[in-house]
């Protein structure tokens, strides 16, 4: 009896540490794919974030420009006081061209 024991212990310390290393390599298994998974989702998370950023031939629509009859006083008030300080010789034709343009955009 006691090889019969000697060869049930042996074989219940054998499948307990191939039980244990199988445990351990299963773990270190999932970790492994766990973090592949992780990687692989990323990647593709900044692919898509890349594809849907505009691209360079697309431009956002410009804001509506603001009509022309609510800045047409204001515009027309400045150059008539322009002309009135030319007139008066505070300024010189170039000056008040230079001014001009400016106003007139």
């Amino acid at each position: 009896m006691p090889g019969l024991l000697r060869g049930i212990a042996r074989t219940a310390i054998i499948a307990g540490t191939a039980s244990s290393v199988a445990g351990r390599v299963q773990r270190r298994q999932a970790r492994r794919f766990a973090d592949r998974d992780a990687e692989t989702a990323a990647e593709r998370e900044r692919a898509y974030e890349a594809q849907m950023e505009p691209q360079g031939g697309y431009a956002p629509p410009a804001p509506p420009a603001a009509p022309a009859a609510a800045a047409g006083p204001d515009m027309i008030t400045q150059l008539k006081q322009l002309a009135e300080l030319r007139d008066q010789g505070v300024l010189t034709d170039e000056e008040f061209a230079a001014q001009k343009a400016r106003i007139l955009g």
